[in-house]
């Protein structure tokens, strides 16, 4: 694992340190960890939005669209079970 330093006005170091107190991490280190990987997530998470938003419609999303994706995830979870 690689260091990096970074400078924080006195008012957000409060605030991590009181994070770090408050929401069980061991450190300031493991707290900005946390928030760089939701970033990340956030991130992909919006690239698939805007992937999903340019893609060409394939159907209606109609009840029956949706009774059949149900269907899917209980099979799927019938043979993970």
């Amino acid at each position: 694992m690689t260091t990096m330093n970074i400078s924080l006005p006195s008012t957000l170091k409060d605030f991590v340190d009181q994070q770090v107190t408050t929401a069980g991490y061991g450190t300031s280190s493991e707290y900005v960890r946390e928030l760089i990987r939701r970033d990340q997530d956030r991130l992909q998470f919006r690239n698939l939005l805007l992937e999903g938003a340019q893609s060409n419609v394939t159907g209606s999303a109609d009840a029956g669209y949706f009774a059949n994706l149900r269907s899917d995830i209980k099979k799927r979870l019938a043979t993970t079970a």
